[in-house]
């Protein structure tokens, strides 16, 4: 997992970058089944690809194990890792080395099995492996696909960053990040989507040995983390996968069953648009806007719906207009009373 370098411009953004540093969540590290369970649909994008992690210390990390481990079935042309300056072999150093590694590997070190980082060879960057960093951008610009789970705590950048240099990606992050003013306008413009593992379905992850001590002293068991086999695990409910790398079941159409009614379906106070509760009850015969939960993106299918802004649909110009575009706040109202946040949908063809 990257960690972020320390800044030497504003103390502004100093504070923002040591907060990100101190973030116990950006040092929970990706198990190897959620990996497998959400890589396996996407075999065909990896032939003659070049793969980069740029979060993982190559010796621990669960990605670079599963693409070495399947560098052949996967066709692949190269995998680069990148880490920030941790080259002790234990996961949670206090990244205080004093320069980072990176690994390069093109399947020719071992014909056997998977590599072992002596086979392959480490290589010292001459920063600290941030992902932000020039020698690590001049890495990325080799790639054709990044595949690993950046820190929470600056998915932002790291977003902006993938699509400035427009790659292609597969990412875990928090699932709050969809409601976020950078990356919603990039969901409804398809540019980035949901991975197929279910928003919201639990992940596990390692965490350091002294958060997990603190996990069992101030959480509770099956809420912030879970015992398996003995050891403690840190629980995310939150995380999800986002990507730009398409896959059949995203092309699957929604059987839609209600009929629109006035009486189920109330008009928004402020926008356009009717509320629905419940992706499963999304009309199919309305042809106007639609307000639903965000769960609904783990349904989406681009050819049978369009994600509009809520910024569009306004019912007068005292609404505030919402960077993100979503329903959400004061605003959104049915009778005075507030709903849950929405997204703003259309039919592009009958149910």
């Amino acid at each position: 997992m990257v960690r972020p370098r320390k800044a030497t411009g504003a103390m502004a953004a100093n504070r923002n970058l040591h907060k990100a540093k101190s973030n116990k969540k950006d040092e929970f590290y990706t198990q190897l089944v959620d990996i497998e369970n959400e890589l396996r649909h996407y075999t065909e994008h990896f032939r003659g690809k070049v793969v980069y992690c740029n979060c993982d210390d190559p010796r621990v990390s669960n990605f670079f194990h599963y693409f070495a481990y399947n560098f052949r079935v996967l066709g692949l042309k190269k995998l680069i890792t990148t880490c920030y300056k941790n080259q002790q072999m234990d996961m949670f150093s206090q990244h205080d080395a004093e320069k980072a590694i990176w690994l390069e590997y093109d399947g020719t070190e071992n014909e056997t099995g998977v590599p072992s980082v002596e086979d392959i060879g480490i290589h010292y960057l001459e920063g600290d492996g941030d992902f932000r960093s020039a020698e690590c951008i001049d890495l990325l610009k080799q790639a054709d696909i990044v595949v690993t789970n950046p820190p929470f705590s600056l998915f932002r950048e790291y977003v902006a960053q993938l699509i400035d240099q427009d790659k292609k990606f597969l990412i875990i992050g928090h699932q709050n990040a969809i409601t976020y003013k950078e990356i919603f306008p990039l969901i409804k413009e398809n540019k980035l989507w949901l991975g197929i593992t279910p928003r919201g379905k639990d992940m596990l992850f390692d965490v350091p040995k002294d958060y997990a001590t603190e996990l069992l002293a101030t959480k509770k068991e099956g809420s912030a983390y879970r015992i398996v086999d003995g050891v403690v695990y840190g629980r995310l409910g939150s995380a999800c996968w986002y990507t730009n790398l398409d896959y059949r079941q995203r092309h699957e159409e929604l059987i839609l069953y209600k009929s629109y009614s006035p009486e189920e379906y109330p008009h928004y106070d402020n926008y356009d648009a009717i509320n629905v509760d419940k992706v499963a009850e999304i009309p199919k015969d309305y042809e106007g806007a639609m307000g639903v939960p965000i769960t609904f993106l783990n349904k989406h299918n681009p050819e049978q719906f369009e994600i509009l802004s809520a910024n569009d649909i306004r019912l007068n110009d005292s609404v505030p207009i919402k960077k993100h575009g979503l329903i959400k706040d004061k605003d959104g109202t049915i009778n005075g009373k507030p709903k849950y946040v929405r997204i703003v949908i259309r039919l592009k063809h009958g149910g």
